[in-house]
């Protein structure tokens, strides 16, 4: 299980370093879309529309950050978010988040904080770019829609999208409708390249995608330390 292999590789690095006895406090919390997200002049964003938020960990002044649709406050140590469980989304996005926050302050990994305004459409702008210089005129298959990847990948690429919430299906983005994820298997058999959100890590699909024998991308901040710790290419252009 990849979350057994996360906490593995995590607990790890939190021993070598000496962190897990210290008395280390941890605080997730939910953050409202302003801070999440600033102010874009786009409103269509899951953040804007409070469907789900961003959970901030903060250990030593380094933040980390993960998507999640159920969300609270949580305060602990190191040692207590190892010994979450992992059932819930919750639990996931603080271990996730705090994950994060931990590898940032370790300068394992960068671009932990999500972007703000309107860097989200410039971050399309340039994984069009990045598509055609690695990839040229790949199928794609847009797992978790993402509105300026959507817009983007539709007038550049041949696109399919999928995502979990019910209120974004049948919604269509030049042409190219939201699906359910029931479609998922066949989305893949036709797609040459996967553009995966992060946020799979927190809902407990990831797993869908990580056999899967195609190039894949993940995107955004929640995976940036799960990318780092499981070898993932990960796509974040404009994050700090």
């Amino acid at each position: 299980m990849v979350y057994k292999e996360l906490k593995s590789k995590f607990e790890k690095i939190i021993l070598q370093n000496g962190l897990k006895s210290e008395k280390i406090r941890i605080k997730a919390f939910p953050l409202t879309p302003e801070e999440a997200i600033g102010n874009p002049s786009d409103l269509d964003y899951p953040l804007v529309k409070g469907r789900e938020r961003l959970m901030e960990a903060n250990f030593r002044g380094f933040k980390g950050q993960a998507f999640t649709d159920i969300y609270g406050d949580f305060e602990g140590t190191i040692e207590d978010v190892l010994s979450l469980k992992m059932r819930t989304n919750y639990e996931r996005a603080i271990f996730i988040s705090t994950l994060n926050a931990v590898l940032r302050g370790l300068n394992l990994i960068s671009n932990t904080v999500h972007c703000k305004n309107d860097e989200p459409r410039e971050c399309a702008k340039r994984a069009v770019n990045f598509i055609k210089e690695h990839y040229e005129n790949p199928k794609i298959f847009l797992v978790g829609f993402q509105p300026r990847f959507a817009e983007a990948f539709s007038t550049n690429f041949r696109l399919r999208i999928t995502d979990l919430d019910d209120e974004q299906l049948g919604k269509k983005i030049n042409g190219v409708l939201v699906e359910n994820e029931k479609n998922a298997k066949r989305n893949i058999e036709w797609a040459d390249l996967l553009w995966i959100t992060g946020t799979t890590v927190v809902n407990d699909t990831i797993e869908d995608f990580l056999n899967v024998n195609k190039p894949k991308i993940f995107y955004g901040t929640t995976i940036a330390g799960t990318a780092y710790l499981l070898g993932l290419t990960r796509f974040c252009a404009m994050s700090k």
